[in-house]
């Protein structure tokens, strides 16, 4: 289940900052930035917090390496589903909402890996600290 929710908050912060609908934050900022500039900024912000905490973790746990590993998965599930017809890229809507899912499901992973390894090897992880 922690995984879900950890996947949920990646796809909702993908698809807070862009989407294929009008409400989305680029969109939104785009058409507000002279009125409102400073929700506009620490909307920005605050989005901006959030993908530090999913990329910080990602690249600490999998590195750039598992992300690549992890987008090349999904990208190739995509790729049989491409093929055996369930799905169709003519949309690029469906395309968007792809994109975002994909980014989300790395994300998700990257924020997870150190709790399933741990599960796994029993062995836990430990951020170098400087006293």
């Amino acid at each position: 289940m922690g995984f879900v929710i950890r996947w949920i908050f990646a796809f909702l912060l993908l698809s807070a900052t862009y989407n294929p609908t009008d409400w989305n934050y680029v969109r939104w900022s785009m058409n507000n930035a002279d009125t409102n500039l400073s929700m506009t900024v620490l909307l920005g912000l605050v989005l901006f917090v959030g993908y530090i905490i999913y990329l910080r973790a990602t690249l600490r746990s999998i590195g750039i390496f598992g992300m690549v590993l992890i987008l090349a998965v999904v990208g190739t599930l995509l790729w049989v589903l491409f093929d055996q017809g369930v799905i169709n890229l003519d949309n690029p809507s469906i395309n968007a909402w792809i994109g975002i899912f994909a980014l989300s499901i790395v994300l998700a992973v990257g924020l997870s890996w150190s709790i399933v390894r741990r599960k796994l090897t029993g062995q836990a992880d430990m951020d170098d600290v400087d006293e």
